[in-house]
């Protein structure tokens, strides 16, 4: 099988990718913490993740993909106590978002996709396992991880653990060292809890994605993913819970970069952030799609909607070309078997997307050259490679998930919208047959206030959504 080379943020390096398994890639993703809905930044990782899943799946490997959903933690509290409102139903709400936005975006659903609260019996069995080990202590109803009870703890931030101080856990007490990290954390009045050994409480942040990575994936798997603001404390802490327990844990940890404004990383606490639900009402979803997921998944994306609109341009391009090649074809032009070499060679590199992205856009200048020659033959050769290579990044044009829709919601919005748009463009047509260009230049500056492009063809007038 093919090789494909991943940077491992543990190895601070390039690996060959090397299954545990072989024929299949075992993928733990950290998913929403649903205290409110997601902005463009959350929905980043998801994406990223989708594309390194499609990209294994073209490569012949059957891919299994956690993605968790952290349904419980200290911010869904504080959010139902100021609302007023069940943790579970504000949990709940923003799993649906963050789904809703998945979805929008074109993401597959992921293999299983568990939610914290459903396996507080694997967490009791891994605190009772790492207290057996020495590694773990009950003090005033919590558990604690003993950080120096592990002598590889730090090996993914490689920090100093005596200059290192945990992020501070309000309301905890009884450890006996200010860096241990809680695992479970005692009831306290009005919070929800859950009965175990330990009194009642409910579990930390960092000992449910173990247990759940455990349960889904067994003592070992192949890539922990998640972005970069996890690697500590977040995948610092899981590391060493899950090998003190005895397992192997994740073999590549791949993390992607930030999405910032103003060069912060986008956040709720800085009220920075923009939400997919709005992106979507101002932006086609395929359109955002291409903007979030085509740098390289390492490079931070500074938002601004100039690069939006460059974006929005760049991916016109290659959907007017799709377009003008059905319509000389005559019909629906397949994807091709497999992708150029180039393109693969690029993806297999660290999912190197901006280079293969580079290869499409050469293939849809081709294309085009072969439109002007008249050359029908080239010309679908080109979209064939073209559909194929999109195909594998969840942006072809002409799948069913997008085409036909302009990016409103449903086919038959879409048929309904290219009705009226072609009884327009009737109009303007009688107009030019009865040489009245005034009118006909009006209906056509009237269609691109509207924020629509006009092109006219061999067979008649087409239309697109143009750029902002």
């Amino acid at each position: 099988m093919v090789t494909i080379r991943l940077y491992d943020t543990s190895a601070r390096q390039i690996r060959d990718f090397q299954p545990l398994t072989e024929g299949c890639v075992s993928i733990y993703l950290c998913g929403a913490t649903v205290q409110a809905a997601p902005h463009i930044g959350h929905i980043r990782s998801g994406l990223n993740f989708d594309i390194m899943r499609r990209w294994f799946t073209y490569r012949g490997y059957d891919v299994t993909f956690i993605r968790n959903v952290t349904d419980i933690d200290d911010k869904i509290i504080a959010k139902s106590a100021d609302q007023g409102r069940p943790w579970w139903a504000i949990g709940y709400e923003n799993e649906r978002a963050f789904n809703d936005g998945y979805d929008a975006l074109g993401c597959l659903p992921p293999t299983y996709e568990p939610r914290a609260t459903g396996h507080v019996t694997e967490m009791v069995a891994m605190m009772r396992g790492l207290i057996e080990r020495g590694h773990a202590y009950e003090a005033d109803g919590s558990v604690y991880f003993d950080v120096r009870s592990w002598p590889g703890y730090l090996e993914l931030s490689r920090q100093d653990l005596d200059k290192m101080q945990q992020p501070a856990e309000e309301g905890i007490t009884g450890k006996r060292d200010s860096r241990d990290f809680a695992m479970w954390k005692a009831v306290k009045p009005g919070e929800p809890s859950w009965e175990t050994p330990f009194g009642p409480g409910r579990p930390g942040w960092h000992l449910e994605c173990s247990a759940m990575a455990h349960k889904y994936l067994g003592s070992a798997f192949d890539i922990h993913g998640g972005g970069l603001d996890l690697v500590f404390p977040h995948h610092e802490n899981e590391i060493a819970q899950a090998k003190a327990f005895g397992d192997t844990f994740a073999r590549y940890w791949v993390h992607n970069a930030w999405v910032t404004m103003s060069g912060e990383k986008m956040s709720k606490s800085l009220g920075n952030s923009v939400l997919v639900s709005e992106m979507v009402k101002h932006w086609r979803p395929i359109v955002l799609r291409y903007y979030l997921g085509t740098p390289h998944y390492r490079s931070t994306i500074e938002y601004s909607e100039e690069a939006l609109r460059e974006a929005e341009a760049a991916f016109a391009r290659i959907e007017g070309f799709a377009q003008r090649v059905v319509e000389l074809a005559g019909g629906v032009v397949e994807p091709a078997a497999e992708v150029p070499p180039a393109f693969a060679d690029a993806m297999d590199d660290d999912l190197g997307v901006p280079q293969a992205l580079a290869i499409v856009h050469t293939t849809v200048r081709q294309g085009n050259s072969a439109l002007a020659a008249d050359d029908k033959e080239a010309a679908v050769a080109r979209l064939a490679e073209v559909r194929a290579m999109l195909g594998v990044l969840g942006l072809d044009p002409l799948d069913p998930r997008w085409a036909g829709t302009e990016g409103q919601s449903g086919d038959d919005l879409g048929a309904v919208v290219d009705s009226l748009v072609r009884l327009v463009l009737d109009q303007r047509e009688a107009a030019r047959g009865r040489k009245d260009w005034a009118t006909a230049d009006a209906i056509r500056d009237q269609l691109a206030q509207a924020g629509l492009t006009i092109e006219d063809g061999p067979s008649g007038p087409r239309w697109t959504l143009g750029s902002r």
